[in-house]
């Protein structure tokens, strides 16, 4: 996954499809430009680049490294054994 500049009408909906305030749309944006000029930087090498994503079923951010030209995950906070660790137990509290 790639992030991409919010160009949207307000208000901005979450990933949940919930309205987001203005000041955290704000703060998305301010990542999201932290996030393209440490891409540009090449701070994780020339190929590869950070990206962010929300897990839908936990609702927890992702980190990830990932080759751009692959797209495989070299790093990821937090594992994925962790994110099903959290997803089994929100099925358990359904």
């Amino acid at each position: 996954m790639e992030i991409t500049a919010l160009h949207r009408p307000a208000p901005v909906q979450s990933a949940a499809g919930q309205p987001v305030a203005p000041e955290q749309a704000a703060q998305n944006r301010e990542l999201i430009q932290a996030v393209k000029a440490l891409n540009a930087a090449e701070l994780f090498g020339q190929d590869r680049e950070l990206t962010f994503a929300v897990d839908r079923e936990t609702q927890r951010t992702v980190i990830r490294v990932v080759d751009r030209k692959t797209r495989d995950v070299i790093q990821q906070i937090p594992p994925e054994h962790v994110l099903e660790l959290a997803r089994e137990h929100r099925r358990g509290r359904e």
